[in-house]
C-alpha cells in the first residue's frame, strides 16, 4: 500500500511511521502528541475545542488541561511553532486549537542522504537485530494465544538492548498494553518492588481509566502504595493484613485480569540493579499455572550478575531449568553489519575498505561505540560530504590515531564538545538519576528552570545524551518535565566529571527540594531522599529516610529489603557525633 502523507510548510506528516519529517529527518514525537497533531490535521481551519480533543484523543480516559497543555508544548517544539506568532497551530483562548497551515497530500518521497550525524539509538533498531525482532514476536505470538511468556535479554553495556526492545514495542499494535518498569543502581535492594510501582505510576500518570479500576478490584494493596490514586476508601477497604503472599498474588492477578481485555507487555529494564521483591514477582508469573497474554521482559547485563553474585542469577537459572523462562543473548554486530550501517548512514561513500574494517575493530561491532565513532568521525571533519558523496578526508593512519580507544573515553570526548552550559545541565541531571525531571536539575544546579528545560528540550531533540520528555505532576502541584538518559554510560561519565564537593552540594539542594514538594507525602520518596541526603555527607536526615524507607519495606512484607535499609541506617549511626546520634535513635 502507497504510504500517503500529507505536507505543511516544510514538514511531511507521515501516519503510517507515526512520525514528522522535515526532509530527510526524522523528528520523534510521543504518542498523545502525534496523535493530536493527526486529529488536528484532519480538522485543517476549524476550532477544535479543549473537550473535542479530550474526548477523541483520550477517549473514556479522566486527563487534566494540564496534560493537553504539554501535548501542545511538544509540538510546538517539535514543529519550531511560536505560539504567539503561529505558522501551524494557532490557540484560541480558553476555547481550543486550529490547524492554520495549508496542506498538501502527496506520495511518500524518497530518503534524502542527510549530512547531520546519526540519532544515536537509530541504527541498531534493525542492522543485525532481524532475528532477535523475529524471536522476540514469536513469543509474543504464544504470549497472544494465552500463554505467558518470561523472556530475559541479555548483552553488555552499548549492545542494544533497550533499543531493540523499544524497536519490537514500536511495532506493536495500539491495542497492546504496555508497562515500563526501570530499576536503579542507587536503590539496589533497598526500594521493594520499585519497577513494578514505577510501571503503576506511569499508568496512573496517563489516567487509564479501565486499567486503574482493575487494580483497585483485584490489587487493592497497591493501589495503597500509589498515593495520587488511593482514597480514603481504598484504605478502608484495605484493612487485611499484608503479606508478601498476597502482594504476589494482588498483582498477579490483575496483570491476568487486564490481559483478559487487552494484551499486556510488562517491561523491567536493568534487573541486574533489581530489588529482591521484585525477583519474587517475575519468578511467580512464570510459575503460575495460568493462561493469561502477558509477556513480561527483563533486560540485564550478564556480567554484573556474576561481578556483583545478584540473585537474578539463580532465579534465571531456576527458571530455565524448568523451561519457564527463555533468553535472548544479544551479540556484537558483524563487520557486514557495520558496512551496511556506513552505507546507511553515509549514502554513495567511496571509504577504502580499511575504513570499515577499522571501525569494527576498534568498537568490535559494539553499536553504540559504533555510532558515537561514525558521529566523531563526521563532527571533526574526518569524513565529508560533497556533490558526489561522503569520502574520507584524512589519511586513515590519522583516523586511528583520533578515535579514542574505548567507549567511555569517547563519550567524554562527545561532553567536551557540548556548550558549558550544556554540560552543567547534564552533569546536573546525572545526579539526579537515570530518570531526571526539571524541578530536580534546577533545584540541584540552583538554576532557572526555564533555562533547564530549554537545554534538555534541545538535547533530547537531537538524541544527544537525553530522550524526550514525558510530563509528570509532583505532589504540590508541579507540573515538570522527565527526561531520561539514553544510556547509563552517559550518566557515568558525567556524573563522574563533577569535583567532590560539588556534587555532594548538588545533592543536598535536590534531597531538600524534594522535601518541600512531597511534604507530608515525603515517605513516597524515602529511599531516593536516602540516597542525596548520604552522599550530600547530611547523615542525620540520610537515616532518618533509610528508616522510613524499612518501614515502607515491611509494610510491603519485603523483609530482605527492610533489614538491609535497617542494616545501613545503623551503620551510618555508628559514625554520627553522639549528639545527633542519639536525636536520631528516636527517629
Amino acid at each position: 500500500m502507497q504510504n500517503k502523507q500529507i505536507s505543511f510548510g516544510p514538514f511531511r506528516f507521515d501516519e503510517i511511521n507515526e512520525c514528522v519529517w522535515r526532509g530527510s529527518q526524522a523528528i520523534p514525537l510521543r504518542p498523545k502528541p502525534f496523535s493530536v497533531l493527526k486529529y488536528l490535521i484532519e480538522h485543517p481551519g476549524v476550532l477544535v475545542t479543549k473537550q473535542q480533543l479530550l474526548q477523541d484523543v483520550w477517549p473514556g480516559t479522566y486527563v487534566s488541561d494540564s496534560v493537553l497543555k504539554d501535548c501542545m508544548r511538544q509540538l510546538r517544539q517539535a514543529l519550531n511553532d511560536d505560539a504567539k506568532s503561529p505558522h501551524f497551530i494557532e490557540t484560541s483562548h480558553r476555547r481550543g486549537y486550529r490547524f492554520i497551515a495549508t496542506l498538501v497530500e502527496n506520495s511518500a518521497p524518497k530518503a534524502v542522504p542527510s549530512s547531520h550525524p546519526p540519532s544515536l539509538p537509530a541504527p541498531t533498531t534493525i542492522l543485525g537485530r532481524e532475528q532477535a525482532l523475529s524471536q522476540l514476536q514469536q513469543w509474543l505470538e504464544h504470549a497472544l494465544a494465552a500463554n505467558t511468556r518470561i523472556v530475559f535479554v541479555t548483552g553488555e553495556p552499548g549492545i542494544g538492548k533497550t533499543t531493540v526492545v523499544e524497536a519490537f514495542l514500536k511495532g506493536l499494535s495500539s491495542n497492546v498494553c504496555i508497562l515500563r518498569g526501570q530499576c536503579l543502581e542507587q536503590y539496589g535492594s533497598g526500594e521493594a518492588y520499585l519497577p513494578i510501582l514505577d510501571a503503576l505510576s506511569r499508568l496512573a500518570d496517563e489516567h487509564d481509566a479501565q486499567t486503574i479500576e482493575t487494580l483497585r478490584t483485584y490489587a487493592p494493596t497497591w493501589i495503597l502504595q500509589i498515593p495520587q490514586l488511593a482514597s480514603g476508601s481504598d484504605r478502608e477497604a484495605t484493612s487485611s493484613r499484608i503479606t508478601r503472599e498476597s502482594m504476589l498474588r494482588e498483582i498477579a492477578e490483575a496483570l491476568e485480569t487486564m490481559s483478559t481485555i487487552t494484551p499486556v507487555v510488562l517491561l523491567l529494564e536493568d534487573l541486574h540493579w533489581s530489588d529482591y521483591s521484585t525477583l519474587d514477582l517475575v519468578s511467580y508469573l512464570a510459575r503460575r499455572q495460568r493462561h493469561a497474554r502477558l509477556m513480561l521482559i527483563g533486560t540485564y547485563r550478564p556480567v554484573e550478575l556474576i561481578v556483583s553474585e545478584h540473585p537474578l542469577r539463580n532465579v534465571k537459572q531456576e527458571l530455565q531449568l524448568h523451561q519457564l523462562c527463555h533468553e535472548l543473548p544479544l551479540e556484537y554486530l558483524t563487520l557486514e553489519s557495520v558496512r551496511e550501517f556506513l552505507e546507511l548512514t553515509c549514502p554513495q561513500h567511496d571509504f577504502p575498505a580499511a575504513l570499515v574494517n577499522m571501525i569494527h575493530q576498534r568498537t568490535e561491532g559494539n553499536p553504540l561505540f559504533m555510532v558515537n565513532v561514525v558521529e566523531f568521525l563526521m563532527t571533526e571533519k574526518i569524513i565529508v560530504e560533497d556533490e558526489h558523496g561522503w569520502k574520507l578526508r584524512v589519511d586513515l593512519s590519522e583516523v586511528e590515531l583520533g578515535v579514542p580507544e574505548n567507549i567511555r573515553a569517547m563519550v567524554e570526548k562527545h561532553v567536551e564538545r557540548l556548550d558549558p552550559a550544556e554540560q552543567r545541565i547534564l552533569e546536573g541531571a546525572s545526579v539526579v538519576g537515570i530518570d531526571c525531571s526539571a524541578v530536580a536539575i534546577s533545584a540541584g544546579l540552583d538554576e532557572d528552570i526555564v533555562r533547564v528545560e530549554e537545554i534538555c528540550d534541545g538535547l533530547a531533540r537531537k538524541h544527544h545524551f537525553l530522550w524526550p520528555a514525558y510530563l509528570a505532576e509532583l505532589p504540590d502541584g508541579t507540573i515538570t518535565p522527565r527526561y531520561r538518559f539514553i544510556h547509563f554510560l552517559y550518566l557515568d561519565v558525567l556524573y563522574r566529571r563533577i569535583a567532590p564537593t560539588r556534587r555532594r552540594r548538588i545533592h543536598g539542594r535536590i534531597g531538600e527540594r524534594g522535601e518541600t514538594i512531597y511534604g507530608d507525602r515525603v515517605a513516597e520518596i524515602a529511599a531516593e531522599l536516602a540516597v542525596h541526603f548520604e552522599q550530600s555527607q547530611d547523615l542525620v536526615r540520610a537515616v532518618k529516610y533509610l528508616l522510613i524507607a524499612a518501614e515502607n519495606a515491611t509494610h510491603r512484607s519485603a523483609d530482605h529489603e527492610a533489614a538491609a535499609l535497617s542494616k545501613r541506617a545503623l551503620e551510618l549511626m555508628k559514625v554520627l557525633p553522639s549528639e545527633p546520634r542519639t536525636a536520631t535513635s528516636d527517629l
